[in-house]
C-alpha cells in the first residue's frame, strides 16, 4: 500500500509539472484555448513511460484524423444542421465500432478520432466558417500537451514498462507452476479452478502490458516473437494441466494400478515444479523430459489393458507439460537479461501465434449504433430548442459515448465521472471567482492550482477512482477560465455547468438504454461462440490449435469480470469454457489424424476406421450445433461410439494405430465432464 501511495504521488507530481509546462508553452504561443494542453496531459499521462508514449502517439494520430474528418464533414452540410449532426454522430459511431473490434492499444486512436470530431464538430455546426481554424488550433494545443506529457514521464524519474512486465511475467510463471503442481497432486476442484482463472487473467494482463513495450525507454525490449512464444506455451499449459489432472485422478481412483516407474516420475516432477532455483531446474528438466519419453515408450510398447494406455497417455502429457515450463523458464531469462539465449534459440524457429483477441462485430455494432442513436436524439433536442449551449452539451455527450462506450455497462463509469465533475465544478467556481482574480503572475497561478491537481492526479493513478479523478482534472481547466486572459464570466460559467451536467445526465440515460448489454446476455453469447467454434473444428474447419487455444483463453478472461457482475450463479461457466477448449482441441487433432490415416490406408479396415472416425466427429459437431439440447444420453452415445472405434483400431494393423488410440483417449476425457449440460440446456 505504501508503494502504491508513493507511485500515485509521483505520478501526480509529474503530471502536474507536465500540465503546467504545456500551459505555459501554449500561453507563450498565443493559442486561444491553452487549457486544452492541460486536459491533454491528464488524458495522455499513464503510470509508465512506455504507456504514456504509446497513448500520446495514438492520441495525436486520432486527433489529426478526427480533425480532418470534421473539416471534411461540416462544410459539406453547412445549410442542413440536422444532417450535419447525424453525419458527425455516424462518424463517432464508426470510430467506436472500430475501437471495440481492435481491442489493442491502437483502439485509443479510434476513440480519439470520434472524441475530437465531437469536440470540434458540434460547436461548429452553426459556425462552419471557423471549423478549419478551430481544428488547426485544437491540434496545436493537443500536440503541446502530448509532447510535454511524453517528455516529463520519459525523462523525469521514468517508470519503465519493461520492469512492470517482467515482474508480472515472473508472477505468472509462479502461477503456472502452482497450477501444474495442483494437477499432479489432485488438489480440490475449487483450488484448481481458482488457479486456472488466475492464469487466464494473468495472460490478458501480460498482453495489455506488452502492447506498450515497443514505446518503452528501456535500452532493449523483448522481441515480439519472444512474447508470442511465451504466451503460446502458457496458453497451452492451462488446458494441459486439466488433462494431466483428469488422468492422475483416473489412475488413482480407478481399478488401474499405476506402474512403479510412473509413480516415481510423478514424485520427481512435482518436486521439480516446486523448485525455486531457476538455473538448477534446467538440468533437471532435460533429464525429466528424456526420462518421461523413455517411460512412455516402454509402457506404450507393452500396453495391453486400458490402464496401460491411460498411463502412457498421461506420461506423454506430462512430458509436454515439463517441456512447456522449461521453455518458459528459458524465455523468461531471455526477456529479463535482454540478451539472445543460445538455449532458447531453437524456439524461435517455430511458428508463434501470440495472443488472439475475441472480436464480436455484432456486439460492437450494437454499441456503436446505440451511441449514434443517443447523440442524434441529443442533437435533435438542441436544434429544435435552439439552446445556445446545446453545441457544447452535445459535444460532451459525444465524448462520453466515445470514452466510456468500450464496456458492456458504461453508465456506472459516467456516473463516477459526473461525481468527480461535481467536485471539479465546486473547485472551479472557487478558483475562478475568489482566488484567480488575486493572482498576478504565472508562479502564483501554479501555486494556487497545485493542491487540487495534485490530489486529483493521485486519485487518477488508482484504478477505482480514475474516472472520478478525470471528472476533476478535465473540469477545472475549462470552468476556471484558464484561457489566454482572465475573463471571470459568471453567466457563461453557469451556462457551461448546466450544459456539462445536462450532457452527462443524458449520457447516463442514453447509454443505459442504447449501449448497455445485459451481462448474462454477454456471457451466453460468448458460450454460443465457443460451441459454434467447437462444431467447426470437429468438421475440420476453424483456426489452428495454437490460435484456437489462445482465442479460448481470451474468452475465459472476458468471462471472469462478467461473472463477477452477474446477478445469477454460474458456477460451471468457466468449466464449460475449458470443456469447449479441450473438446475443440481434441476433435481438431483427431480430424487431422483420421484424414491422414484415410489417405495412407485404402484397405477395408482402414476405410471402416476412417468412416467411423468421421461419423464420430459429425456426432460431436451435432452435439455442439445451434439449438441442440445436450443431455446425458448424448454423452453416453458418444462414449459408446468412441469405445467401438477404439476396439476397431486396436484390432487393426493400421500404421497410426497408437496415435489414433491416444487421440481417442484425449477425446474421451474431453467429452467426459457433463458440466456444460445445464448451461447449454438453459440457453
Amino acid at each position: 500500500m505504501l508503494r502504491a501511495d508513493a507511485d500515485a504521488l509521483l505520478f501526480s507530481v509529474k503530471s502536474f509539472a507536465a500540465a503546467m509546462l504545456a500551459y505555459y508553452i501554449a500561453l507563450r504561443a498565443g493559442l486561444p484555448k491553452p487549457y486544452w494542453a492541460i486536459l491533454t496531459v491528464y488524458i495522455v499521462s499513464q503510470s509508465s513511460a512506455g504507456a504514456s508514449l504509446s497513448r500520446g502517439v495514438y492520441r495525436f494520430a486520432g486527433t489529426v484524423v478526427g480533425a480532418a474528418a470534421t473539416v471534411a464533414i461540416v462544410p459539406c452540410f453547412v445549410n442542413v444542421p440536422i444532417v450535419c449532426s447525424v453525419v458527425l454522430a455516424c462518424w463517432i459511431g464508426l470510430c467506436l465500432y472500430l475501437s471495440l473490434l481492435d481491442r489493442t492499444a491502437r483502439a485509443y486512436a479510434f476513440v480519439l478520432s470520434g472524441y475530437t470530431a465531437s469536440l470540434i464538430g458540434f460547436p461548429s455546426v452553426f459556425d462552419p466558417a471557423a471549423v478549419f481554424d478551430t481544428a488547426s488550433v485544437r491540434v496545436q494545443e493537443i500536440s503541446i500537451g502530448i509532447l510535454c506529457a511524453i517528455l516529463v514521464h520519459r525523462f523525469i524519474l521514468p517508470k519503465r514498462m519493461t520492469g512492470q512486465f517482467t515482474a508480472k511475467l515472473s508472477a505468472t510463471l509462479r502461477d503456472a507452476r502452482r497450477l501444474a503442481g495442483d494437477a499432479l497432486r489432485g488438489t480440490s476442484g475449487q483450488v484448481t479452478r481458482r488457479d486456472r482463472d488466475r492464469l487466464a487473467g494473468d495472460l490478458l494482463a501480460l498482453q495489455g502490458l506488452a502492447g506498450h513495450l515497443p514505446y518503452d525507454p528501456a535500452p532493449v525490449t523483448p522481441s515480439r516473437e519472444t512474447l508470442q512464444l511465451i504466451h503460446d506455451r502458457l496458453a497451452r499449459l492451462l488446458p494441459l494441466a486439466t488433462e494431466v489432472d483428469d488422468r492422475v485422478r483416473a489412475l488413482r481412483s480407478g481399478s488401474h494400478t499405476p506402474p512403479d516407474e510412473l509413480t516415481a516420475l510423478l514424485g520427481e516432477v512435482e518436486h521439480w515444479f516446486a523448485a525455486a532455483d531457476a538455473a538448477g531446474r534446467d538440468v533437471v528438466a532435460i533429464r525429466l523430459i528424456d526420462r518421461a519419453q523413455a517411460v512412455r515408450t516402454r509402457i506404450a510398447a507393452d500396453a495391453v489393458t486400458a490402464g496401460d494406455r491411460l498411463a502412457a497417455n498421461l506420461v506423454g502429457h506430462l512430458a509436454e507439460m515439463i517441456c512447456l515450463l522449461h521453455d518458459c523458464d528459458r524465455l523468461e531469462r531471455t526477456i529479463i537479461t535482454a540478451q539472445p539465449s543460445d538455449t532458447a534459440s531453437h524456439l524461435r524457429s517455430g511458428h508463434a501465434t501470440g495472443y488472439v483477441y475475441h472480436r464480436d462485430p455484432w456486439m460492437a455494432a450494437r454499441s456503436a449504433l446505440g451511441a449514434v442513436a443517443g447523440i442524434v436524439i441529443g442533437c435533435a433536442f438542441w436544434i429544435w430548442s435552439a439552446w445556445p449551449e446545446g453545441g457544447l452539451a452535445v459535444s460532451i455527450l459525444g465524448v462520453c459515448c466515445s470514452l466510456f462506450g468500450n464496456v458492456d455497462t458504461p453508465a456506472p463509469n459516467v456516473v463516477k465521472y459526473m461525481t468527480g465533475s461535481v467536485a471539479g465544478v465546486a473547485i472551479s467556481l472557487i478558483h475562478s471567482f475568489v482566488i484567480l482574480p488575486r493572482v498576478t503572475d504565472f508562479a502564483g497561478l501554479v501555486a494556487v492550482l497545485a493542491p487540487a491537481f495534485l490530489i486529483a492526479g493521485s486519485l487518477q493513478a488508482r484504478p477505482p477512482t480514475t474516472f472520478m479523478a478525470l471528472g476533476i482534472t478535465l473540469t477545472i481547466p475549462i470552468l476556471s477560465g484558464l484561457g489566454a486572459t482572465y475573463v471571470g464570466d459568471f453567466a457563461g460559467t453557469l451556462n457551461s455547468v448546466i450544459a456539462l451536467f445536462a450532457a452527462t445526465g443524458f449520457a447516463v440515460a442514453s447509454m443505459s438504454l442504447f449501449q448497455t448489454i445485459p451481462v448474462d446476455a454477454a456471457i451466453g453469447r460468448l458460450l454460443r461462440s465457443n460451441r459454434q467454434d467447437v462444431r467447426q473444428r470437429a468438421l475440420g474447419g476453424g483456426p489452428d490449435e495454437a490460435h484456437w487455444t489462445s482465442l479460448m483463453i481470451d474468452r475465459t478472461a472476458l468471462l471472469l469480470p462478467r461473472l463477477r457482475l452477474s446477478g445469477k450463479s454460474h458456477p460451471d461457466v468457466l468449466d464449460d469454457t475449458l470443456h469447449h477448449l479441450r473438446v475443440g482441441h481434441a476433435a481438431g487433432r483427431f480430424y487431422q489424424a483420421i484424414r491422414q490415416a484415410d489417405g495412407d490406408d485404402g484397405g477395408r479396415i482402414g476405410g471402416r476406421i476412417s468412416d467411423g472416425g468421421f461419423e464420430l466427429l459429425s456426432a460431436i459437431a451435432a452435439r455442439f450445433g445451434a439449438g441442440h439440447r445436450a443431455g446425458p444420453s448424448d454423452a453416453a452415445a458418444l462414449q459408446q461410439r468412441i469405445e467401438a472405434l477404439a476396439a476397431l483400431i486396436a484390432d487393426s494393423s493400421i500404421a497410426d494405430r497408437a496415435q489414433l488410440l491416444d487421440l481417442l483417449l484425449d477425446l474421451r476425457f474431453a467429452l467426459g465432464p457433463d458440466g456444460a449440460v445445464q448451461w447449454e440446456n438453459g440457453r
